[in-house]
């Protein structure tokens, strides 16, 4: 299908029932669908929103173009859960149907207020030449999830700003609330984060620019999430055209964050004393990921499991994306971020097998000769020793999803090269991280069909990959020149 301006922006009720159950009995038909992961009925998911939580549960949406792999006429649609694991379908939440979102309910977050959620969002409009002409809109969610729109916009451009103006995360802090949005300058042309304040939700002061850094970020931020961990402020965000120089990626954008020491967002700073800008996720496919500090007091995050201007091979199914399972960040004593799995994905855990070690096995050792579709690996790989950790390995050798790990001088590579059908190989198709040199690395591996997520050393760096094999790859093989000491388990997963 050729794509056209006119088709993508064609409204809903335009394409008709029978359209839409094709397209989502082709999702789940795919070869590819995903059993304990968020992804779409049918067409295109990319950003999460609105995580939050209210009235007893977690909710999530997630900006959704239903007749596409494509991305044209937004909505939200709305999923919640009773254990961040478990998640209900309740459809569609946030329709682009008035003036101010005509082109596009685009990404924004929630906040519980009172016995509402509040939901701040970026309405896409654009007029008669095609100008855009974003706004910051509101609107709240009852108890029955219904949602009822303000019927203005709570900021409009400002004049410093470009039309690039979105992505609005609203956080209640020291009894005020406060607006931060992903912004271009409209002189320098350069990506920064707008503050605005709000006592009352309805009028909001702009405070100029967060500063975070020296550093140039490029020509765009977009999805900023400010969160405390242990009373620290940990500015999440994801730059565009960033200098590789800053900090090192492959991407075509990365996520990305600095861990402060204080902000103050009346005066527009963070102060770090270290001011290192780091990558949320070493591997191929984390981006526009939303965070927020729970009412449990701990600080969950959730991510798009896809990028921006990249074909995917579900894009021929009319198909696209997924998120990333639900992560609680943690700081160590050292001031280290962590990343783990939320308690409840171990309840999908069955048919657990513990893992020994083989040997004499031609340097080829058969962790697991069958693993099925859905799984998690818990193994860990002793010091000093070098080899490849096959997932997804298929009869014939020649294809698997490799994890080449040496931990004598502390590194690990994510090659999905030859992993099933090959995509976006001008990025590349390794990802390569470091850990302690000398040391043993434990490793937590979920692989769900046609996303793979890695947990290294309890979450202190994490590695996530789509990647999509073809028939056939099932086993789970060590190979190296010498036998390998290691020790696990290894369960299958259920669906949600």
């Amino acid at each position: 299908m050729e794509w056209s301006r006119e088709l993508r922006y064609k409204p809903y009720a335009d394409w008709g029932a029978k359209t839409l159950l094709d397209l989502q009995a082709q999702a789940a038909c795919s070869d590819y669908k995903l059993g304990y992961h968020i992804m779409p009925t049918s067409g295109l998911l990319n950003d999460p929103n609105g995580f939050s939580y209210y009235n007893g549960y977690w909710h999530v949406f997630y900006q959704s173009y239903p007749f596409g792999p494509v991305h044209g006429l937004k909505s939200w649609n709305h999923m919640r859960s009773k254990n961040l694991v478990h998640w209900e379908n309740l459809g569609i939440g946030l329709n682009p149907d008035f003036e101010y979102d005509k082109n596009g309910a685009y990404s924004g977050s929630a906040l519980q207020v009172g016995n509402k959620l509040f939901i701040m969002y970026n309405g896409n409009s654009r007029d008669e030449n095609w100008v855009r002409h974003p706004y910051q809109l509101g609107a709240w969610m009852d108890e029955n999830n219904r949602i009822e729109k303000l019927p203005e916009p709570l900021i409009t451009q400002p004049d410093h700003i470009t039309e690039h103006f979105r992505d609005p995360q609203i956080i209640k802090h020291k009894d005020e609330y406060y607006a931060i949005i992903g912004a271009q300058d409209a002189t320098q042309k350069d990506g920064r984060i707008s503050i605005y304040r709000s006592k009352d939700l309805k009028n909001f002061e702009d405070l100029g620019y967060l500063h975070f850094t020296d550093e140039n970020m490029g020509y765009m931020i977009e999805c900023p999430s400010l969160v405390f961990i242990n009373d620290k402020p940990v500015l999440i965000f994801c730059p565009q055209g960033m200098d590789k120089n800053i900090c090192s990626y492959d991407n075509i954008y990365p996520n990305n964050y600095i861990i402060g020491d204080s902000v103050n967002l009346d005066a527009g700073r963070f102060e770090a004393s270290d001011k290192t800008i780091k990558n949320l996720d070493e591997g191929f496919d984390v981006y526009a990921s939303q965070a927020f500090n729970a009412p449990d007091g701990k600080t969950y995050l959730i991510s798009w499991t896809g990028l921006p201007e990249i074909e995917y091979p579900t894009d021929k199914e009319n198909w696209a994306h997924c998120l990333s399972q639900v992560k609680e960040l943690l700081l160590t004593d050292k001031g280290e971020l962590i990343q783990r799995p939320v308690k409840a994905m171990a309840d999908l855990r069955y048919d657990g097998l513990p893992l020994t070690q083989e040997q004499g096995m031609d340097h080829i050792q058969n962790l697991v000769s069958d693993t099925g579709s859905q799984y998690e690996l818990k193994l860990t790989l002793d010091a000093n020793q070098k080899g490849i950790l096959h997932l997804e390995k298929n009869g014939l050798n020649n294809q698997s999803l490799k994890l080449v790990f040496d931990t004598e001088e502390g590194s690990l590579t994510l090659d999905r090269g030859n992993s099933g059908k090959v995509f976006a190989t001008e990025f590349g198709t390794k990802r390569t991280t470091l850990v302690a040199k000398n040391a043993p690395i434990e490793l937590d591996i979920f692989v769900d069909n046609s996303i793979c997520e890695i947990f290294i050393n309890g979450g202190k760096k994490t590695m996530t990959a789509r990647f999509f094999p073809e028939k056939g790859q099932k086993s789970i093989v060590i190979e190296s020149q010498s036998d390998v000491k290691y020790r696990g388990t290894f369960w299958k997963m259920q669906s949600i």
